[in-house]
């Protein structure tokens, strides 16, 4: 699932490991999510929008997400 968690994380000047101990992760967890090959649990996307002011539904770019699922969907 695409997110926003790189981009934001960047702009804000955010360290990795910097951003896995304000919500309670490992580093490897946060680098898993922006390579896109771990899905965040509701609550730790919700500790993630909290960091950064913004949504899960901006975090998760859940649109963006939910368009591609049902392309994919219909395709199938």
């Amino acid at each position: 699932m695409k997110t926003r968690v790189k981009e934001l994380r960047t702009a804000a000047k955010m360290t990795q490991q910097q951003l896995a101990d304000l919500v309670r992760v490992s580093s490897r967890t946060i680098i898993s999510i922006e390579k896109e090959q771990y899905n965040p649990s509701l609550m730790l996307a919700y500790r993630i929008a909290q960091v950064f002011g913004t949504t899960v539904e901006d975090l998760c770019c859940l649109q963006e997400n939910k368009a591609l699922e049902d392309q994919q969907y219909v395709e199938d």
